[in-house]
């Protein structure tokens, strides 16, 4: 019986996440728009310097940790995030149009810098780190985005009910799921690299 229950949660979620899709679409847009924008037009130096001393701090903070407190460190960061995405959704989306703009801006910045550092291959070392947290990361603002839309619905209480039970079950199911697998990849392969 039980397992049965869990069998209709997961096919409950991935139904909701196709019925979903056009939000996650726009989301995995803006960010690869943001990621090219940061890639290959040069930042204004207050944001570059920004940047770099976001990275320099977190560089500093996971600088003498284990893998395993690595992992704990990406995976609970990570799954703030995508949390945030969703709930946060709740203000008409703004929050993970922001998130999703920001992180794809972020992310061709640095491959900027790496590309730059050490030539085209160190864009494939990155590839693993991705894999599984942006589809997660995707899902999340995609359904934070959604969220955000109870608003035009014409019942506003149920259309509100219902996109948040959908979204933390798919975030319990889904997200949180491909964010361990993340973690612990991440995790593995900074450790290594040390």
């Amino acid at each position: 019986k039980k397992q049965n229950f869990l069998k209709v949660q997961y096919k409950d979620s991935w139904n909701y996440i196709k019925e979903s899709k056009n939000f996650i679409y726009v989301v995995i847009g803006v960010f690869f728009v943001f990621s090219l924008i940061g890639f290959f037009l040069p930042a204004p130096d207050f944001i570059s310097e920004y940047i770099l001393k976001f990275l320099e701090e977190i560089l500093k903070k996971t600088e003498a940790m284990s893998s395993l407190e690595l992992i704990r460190f990406i995976f609970i960061n990570n799954l703030q995030s995508s949390f945030f995405g969703i709930i946060f959704g709740l203000f008409l989306g703004i929050f993970p149009m922001i998130g999703a703009l920001v992180n794809g801006y972020i992310l061709g910045f640095v491959s900027l810098m790496a590309f730059n550092g050490e030539g085209i291959f160190i864009l494939l070392r990155l590839l693993p780190h991705g894999i599984f947290e942006l589809p997660a990361v995707f899902i999340s603002f995609g359904l934070g985005v959604k969220f955000g839309t109870f608003v035009f619905q014409k019942n506003k209480l149920k259309s509100f009910k219902d996109y948040l039970k959908n979204s933390i079950r798919v975030f319990l199911l889904v997200v949180m799921p491909l964010l361990i697998i993340a973690a612990i990849i991440e995790g593995i392969l900074i450790f290594i690299s040390k």
